[in-house]
């Protein structure tokens, strides 16, 4: 069993907000005045990173980390405060968009409240009584889920956002550090108080899906496409990792899509440098795979090329956040997926049907198709002019092609040269 996505979740696209780069003030209320730009877009949903206040302990740079929290029921001053946090809140809805939290459970920082006020037990120990450090992240200390106060701890933390904020999801730290069944009572309870509650796991396991997620990473397709970008890897291992997971997960399983995300762009490099000239057609990927719903970085939006100091204000200048012909893909993209229900994810989408052509180590066409909705996709995935020769069968007609709306017929015999990394997306 696993918990039905909410309607909207079927066609959304997703924003990753780090309020602290976002604009030069780095605020909720500075960051109020640009929801309208990003719905314009066609952002549906907004995930932002941890809210919550930063221990000071082993504090990494000037600020610290997002996910180095105090307390689970305060707001990070440096952000504002909780009035300000139901006003973006407040803003967001009545744009139609959703607010989701950013959820840290395996960990707290190493001056948490918790540390303080509740029992011994609550953290797992050194033997000199000292809370454990999980992995190398010196700045936190380890949360006991042998204890199942901790739980209930977590869970009544995690209903106080939903219930006094109003938020509609929770984007989870990790997940698969903590115990599945801990989501599971956890999912249960925010179901309870609303029931098109939306769960995003930070991981890949299979059984995030029974009873606890509506959505997980792609991490693995993820990192095929930087490969591919790279010259490190071929097609045929996307397409072969995209067939792998249809058949991996539940069919109303949602599967993040991205080509940045606040790891990637702090530790690997913006987008730009990880995939160069590759950049647009994976972009346009991620808008296509089947069961997939896109994300949007901060930043990514108009174009940004750089990489956020994680633990420092770096926030993007006020003349780089302009719109521009990235802005505008993306709003096509999402015109797209908004429009053509053959793009959604989960059970609702259309398979992804392969058609199959002359250089499938490069190339991919496939058609994606459901309800008189149909998309015809043709990726040059490599960094060389294919001549591409193949039969579109059924699918050959007139269309339309979704980026730039010009007239398209698609012949019964394809053959023709595709530039690098160039792609056609045709509609009917």
């Amino acid at each position: 069993m696993i918990y039905k996505n909410p309607e909207w979740s079927y066609s959304a696209v997703l924003y990753e907000m780090n309020v602290r780069q976002f604009t030069a003030e780095g605020t909720f209320r500075a960051a109020i005045e640009r929801l309208p730009f990003l719905r314009s877009i066609g952002i549906d949903a907004i995930w932002l990173m941890p809210i919550y206040p930063i221990g000071l302990d082993g504090r990494k740079g000037s600020l610290g980390s997002y996910y180095s929290i105090r307390d689970y029921q305060g707001v990070n001053p440096e952000f504002g405060t909780e009035t300000d946090l139901k006003d973006f809140i407040t803003a967001a809805h009545a744009l139609g968009m959703r607010v989701l939290l950013d959820w840290v459970a395996n960990h707290t920082a190493r001056d948490a409240r918790w540390l303080d006020e509740k029992p011994y037990d609550w953290y797992e120990r050194e033997t000199d009584g000292q809370a454990k450090v999980p992995w190398d992240w010196t700045d936190t200390a380890k949360l006991n889920y042998a204890n199942r106060d901790v739980w209930r701890g977590q869970i009544e933390a995690m209903c106080y956002w939903v219930r006094e904020f109003a938020v509609d999801g929770f984007r989870c730290d990790m997940a698969m550090l903590v115990p599945i069944e801990f989501w599971q009572e956890a999912a249960e309870e925010l179901h309870a108080i609303k029931s098109d509650i939306f769960m995003l796991a930070e991981a890949e396991e299979d059984n995030l899906f029974d009873r606890a997620f509506n959505m997980s990473y792609q991490w693995n397709i993820h990192h095929i496409m930087c490969d591919i970008a790279k010259g490190a890897r071929r097609v045929w291992d996307m397409r072969n990792a995209i067939h792998a997971e249809r058949a991996r997960y539940p069919k109303q399983a949602l599967r993040m899509s991205f080509t940045s995300n606040h790891d990637e762009n702090s530790w690997s490099g913006s987008e730009q440098s990880r995939f160069g000239r590759a950049l647009e057609v994976m972009s346009a990927m991620t808008f296509l795979m089947p069961s997939t719903m896109p994300l949007i970085y901060t930043g990514q939006e108009v174009g940004y090329d750089h990489s956020f100091a994680f633990f420092d204000r770096d926030p993007i200048p006020a003349e780089s956040y302009a719109e521009n012909r990235t802005t505008e893909l993306y709003r096509r993209l999402a015109a797209l997926k908004h429009r053509e229900r053959a793009l959604d994810g989960g059970e609702r989408g259309g398979e992804m049907i392969e058609i199959e052509n002359n250089a499938k180590d490069c190339i991919m066409t496939f058609v994606r198709e459901v309800s008189g909705s149909r998309v015809v996709a043709i990726m040059n995935l490599s960094p060389f002019t294919i001549h591409a020769d193949f039969h579109t069968g059924i699918y050959a007609g007139a269309y339309r092609d979704a980026i730039t709306g010009e007239e398209f017929v698609l012949d019964t015999h394809f053959e023709r040269d595709l530039l690098p990394w160039s792609y056609k997306i045709l509609v009917k």
